[in-house]
């Protein structure tokens, strides 16, 4: 269904946008292929697998799909209108100001909060690998590294995605094919399990619907941080064509990393198994075969992993703010430029994500928690603000100009109906699981507060 071709000539960012175009080809290509093997995948898949049992293959599959559909909407309108706001501004331009405000700020927040929860990750590896050593320490070493790179120019992000996505890729594909040879019991050592690991302990749906329900949130949730690209791809060398490649080849990134590695966990071990949940599920499963060294060798593919998510989370923040203001949504500090970098929203967002990693030690018993249930659906949201974007956008961009429609959403308005419908439903599930219904209640108060400011803002600068 997409129409790219060699000869599309490169789309330019937003009118008045001095931010530099650093970013090249093959940076966009790895930010693309990796920015899909995120932290969630490694680190939080173990949580899914224990409630779901070997059926969390299902419910990676379906939110996949939905991710899926997401994913080409968001491509579309991005080819369209190559922006460094990318929802943000596809919603302000589809809906109005209200909508951009409300879509950007929750999701800068979002990323804030995720640059420090993935630093105190990161922080208990090394513990563990250096045990005395503070982790406060390392969240700050790995805070003022990032972000003096962020400052520095947009390439070294770039330099530091494009070595942590291929060291990602390479790992994830060393493990499927191990996985792979040992479900096929030619892996020296090994012999091959069969289906016991997935009828045995309760069969496929150990726990029932419940417990699929709960792998399904779960795995949602996963798929965060895919947006990245299409924030990059603003200050790349040729926007359209990178969003464009990133788009098409979605749909075979998530089946392979995602659903063919869950298959290949819960075919190997035990879904039952502590370890899983202990160690990772990928540790695990590589413990499992016995290879000497592997265990720690994924240790340490997590440990990039949650460095990558920093990395890329300081920067989609900074972008974010810098968008907003430049659209007249946010302090006027925040959108300052030197070197074609926004320096004080970089400082801004990593200030706020250190604060994040101060209050899991200061306040973890009331505000942190508070905090975390304030964006646990945040990434609904903005699939929302997506959906209904694309739904606007299309039309008009059909009647207004038809060649910027390098990506289109396939099956259109059917599949975009569906993917709300899906979404709808994630929220129904929300709203009936204890543990996530607050996050849909904290998530739904913060987005309506957005939503009321934005609306406000929108009409005061109106009546000037």
């Amino acid at each position: 269904m997409s129409r790219t071709t060699l000869d599309t000539p490169p789309a330019a960012p937003d009118a008045h946008t001095p931010l530099s175009h650093g970013l090249k080809q093959r940076h966009l290509s790895m930010i693309a292929l990796g920015g899909v093997i995120g932290a969630g995948l490694f680190v939080g898949s173990g949580a899914g697998i224990a409630a779901a049992g070997p059926s969390i293959v299902i419910a990676y599959a379906v939110s996949g799909l939905l991710v899926m559909l997401v994913m080409r909407m968001l491509g579309e309108m991005s080819a369209a209108y190559p922006s460094s706001g990318s929802f943000s501004a596809h919603a302000e331009r589809a809906i109005g100001p209200w909508a951009g405000f409300t879509a950007g700020w929750s999701f800068w927040v979002l990323l804030c909060t995720a640059v420090g929860l993935e630093g105190i990750g990161a922080a208990k590896i090394v513990t563990g690998w250096l045990p005395g050593t503070p982790e406060w320490a390392w969240v700050a070493l790995f805070m003022v590294v990032f972000c003096v790179a962020n400052l520095a120019a947009v390439k070294n992000f770039g330099e530091f995605e494009f070595w942590f996505a291929a060291l990602k890729v390479g790992a994830i594909s060393l493990f499927l094919v191990l996985g792979v040879l040992a479900i096929a019991g030619v892996l020296p050592g090994t012999d091959s399990p069969g289906t016991s690991n997935l009828t045995g302990q309760g069969g496929f749906l150990p726990h029932g619907s419940e417990g699929l329900v709960v792998g399904l949130l779960a795995s949602v949730f996963a798929y965060g941080g895919l947006e990245t690209v299409t924030i990059a791809a603003a200050e790349s060398q040729n926007p359209v064509q990178g969003v464009a490649r990133a788009v098409r080849t979605a749909m075979w990134r998530i089946a392979l990393f995602y659903i063919g590695s869950m298959a290949v966990i819960v075919t190997l071990v035990p879904w039952d198994s502590k370890e899983v949940v202990e160690k990772g599920p990928y540790v695990a499963a590589l413990d499992h075969l016995g290879i000497p060294g592997a265990g720690q060798l994924m240790n340490v593919v997590v440990f990039v992993a949650l460095l990558s998510a920093m990395n890329a989370n300081i920067y989609g923040s900074s972008r974010i703010a810098y968008s907003l203001v430049e659209r007249g949504q946010g302090p006027k500090a925040l959108g300052r430029v030197s070197a074609g970098v926004p320096r004080v929203a970089v400082l801004v967002s990593c200030v706020f994500g250190f604060v994040c990693v101060l209050l899991s030690y200061w306040r973890p018993d009331d505000v942190f928690p508070w905090l975390l249930n304030m964006i646990g659906a945040v990434i609904l949201v903005v699939w929302i603000f997506i959906a209904v974007s694309q739904l606007l956008l299309r039309r008009r961009v059909e009647r207004e100009a038809p060649e910027k429609l390098v990506v289109r959403m396939w099956l259109f308005p059917a599949l975009t109906w569906v993917a709300l419908a899906g979404m709808a439903a994630i929220f129904v599930l929300m709203a009936r699981q204890p543990d996530t219904r607050v996050q849909l209640y904290s998530t739904g108060g913060m987005t309506l507060f957005l939503a009321a400011v934005g609306y406000a803002w929108q009409r005061a600068r109106a009546a000037r």
